[in-house]
């Protein structure tokens, strides 16, 4: 039994390349587990090709192996009628079921090896089984962001953190193969992607978006794309390591957030407008109550704070029973919450309800498309979202993410209060060339507005913020990334932030 190849067997051998006179260049490569299995990873750049390849294959399986193993799992296919299996059915589900006659047959046509590499070819025959076959091992690939299917007769594409789009060597078996996929993922929550509903939008309970659709709507073949969340979230630390903002614009946004002044993260797909709201959660108080309104469950706050996470509902097939963003806001506003986050503002009844609820003593914090604060305040005050300009002055603050599509670097991009005059004024700009954020305008209201509710003198405010950066860059010094970790500084702060102060100053 030797490595598998990353060619898979998924792969039709008309779809290989003839080799080039100069050998691939490996980017990188590394291994993950999935259900005792080790799956290679090779990101290479191709001569003879425009994008770099991402390459799965499996140690320990040779490809006659992998010939019996694929004949064992269509005999269980058959009797256990595997396919009414659902894509996220849990392994232990699987067992239960049909662990004596998968057994039987691994004992049958591999009687004399160890029992570590029965078990690792059991666990090959489930991973293969489980509704999308080989794209259950890219679901277990902590580095990559998103997964295409776009037909059965190109390759599945992946966007990794760090290499971004990336062609792969594993192919669907059919057209069929996907639809039934997306059907399965419908059925979890109860609706249908069928000729009359062409377009599917879902989530797994392991918390990755769905979005599929059928042909005709895409001529050239079925699609399903698979957004997936870190299981470790981005913090406010690992942002200023990694240069995404610096550590005094993120004093600034804790002295924001610290004293209930309003922040709306604005920026385009993909640029980490929810990530950065989930790194300023950690800036609230473990006191207050907190409201997280989502279509899908992408915030992760620490356990310290006290909240409540709450879900829009699609309509089942008779289009009933759907509960609205905008629903979860006004119902909101009867919990007593002391801080509102909102997943996404998109329309105008979810955006004058955001800003009505800010007006009424709530702090309140969103994302929302825009690529910077002037077009931001564009598309508040216009159709179709057309907010009163009277209210647009509820929002304190307006941070806007970018991500730069060349390099795949997210960092932000700018700092800009909402003045009086419903205007924007830039606070903070990033200078590309100096790869910084960049001080550019005086506030004519933040700053005061903060005063006024503080008591605090602009003097107390500034030494307020010197402290504040020095515990996010000692943290950042001290390797403090996790976001519990990060969480329980912020609670100490709270608690007792001249205990805090004095710690840390010794470990510096």
């Amino acid at each position: 039994m030797g490595e598998e190849q990353p060619t898979t067997s998924s792969v039709p051998a008309a779809k290989q390349r003839a080799p080039a006179a100069e050998g691939p260049k490996i980017l990188e490569q590394y291994s993950t587990q999935v259900r005792n299995i080790q799956v290679n990873v090779v990101i290479e750049a191709k001569p003879d090709s425009y994008t770099s390849t991402y390459g799965v294959s499996i140690s320990g399986i040779s490809k006659t192996t992998e010939i019996i193993l694929e004949e064992i799992r269509e005999e269980l296919i058959r009797k256990m009628e595997l396919e009414d299996l659902s894509v996220d059915e849990s392994t232990g589900e699987v067992d239960r079921q049909f662990d004596a006659e998968l057994n039987r047959q691994i004992n049958l046509y591999f009687a004399y090896e160890a029992d570590e590499t029965k078990n690792v070819l059991r666990s090959y025959i489930l991973s293969r089984s489980l509704g999308m076959g080989y794209v259950d091992f890219l679901l277990h690939d902590v580095h990559l962001e998103e997964i295409a299917i776009d037909n059965a007769h190109d390759p599945i594409w992946v966007y990794h953190r760090k290499w971004g789009w990336l062609q792969t060597n594993i192919y669907m078996s059919s057209e069929d193969q996907i639809q039934q996929a997306a059907s399965r993922i419908g059925r979890n929550v109860g609706r249908q992607i069928n000729t009359l509903n062409p377009l599917l939008d879902a989530f797994l309970s392991s918390g990755e978006r769905v979005n599929a659709t059928i042909s005709p709507i895409t001529p050239r073949g079925n699609t399903i794309t698979l957004r997936k969340f870190s299981d470790d979230p981005w913090t406010i630390t690992k942002f200023v390591q990694n240069k995404t903002i610096s550590s005094e614009v993120a004093a600034m946004l804790w002295q924001a957030i610290q004293f209930e002044m309003s922040i709306l993260v604005v920026g385009g797909t993909a640029s980490g407008k929810t990530s950065t709201l989930n790194a300023l959660a950690n800036f609230i108080p473990p006191n207050q109550r907190i409201i997280s309104i989502e279509d899908t469950r992408e915030l992760r706050l620490a356990s310290y704070l006290y909240w409540v996470p709450m879900m829009t509902r699609l309509p089942n097939a008779e289009g009933k029973g759907a509960v609205s963003m905008e629903d979860l806001l006004v119902n909101s506003l009867r919990m007593r919450p002391d801080r509102i986050l909102v997943g996404e503002v998109r329309r105008k009844a979810e955006a004058e309800t955001l800003f009505e609820a800010i007006h009424t003593g709530h702090s309140c914090y969103g994302t929302f498309h825009a690529n910077d604060a002037r077009e931001a305040v564009a598309r508040l005050t216009n159709d179709p979202v057309n907010v009163p300009k009277a209210l647009l002055p509820a929002i304190n603050l307006l941070l806007v993410q970018f991500r730069n599509r060349r390099t795949g670097k997210r960092c932000t991009f700018q700092v800009a209060e909402v003045t009086d005059k419903c205007e924007h004024n830039v606070l903070y700009q990033y200078d590309v060339k100096r790869d910084a954020l960049v001080r550019q305008n005086k506030s004519s209201r933040f700053v005061q507005e903060l005063s006024l509710f503080t008591g605090l003198s602009e003097a107390e405010l500034q030494a307020d913020l010197k402290e504040k950066q020095f515990i996010i860059e000692s943290l950042v010094r001290g390797k403090v990334f996790n976001i519990e970790r990060v969480g329980k500084t912020m609670a100490d702060y709270y608690a007792d932030k001249e205990s805090l102060l004095k710690r840390l100053k010794g470990k510096n």
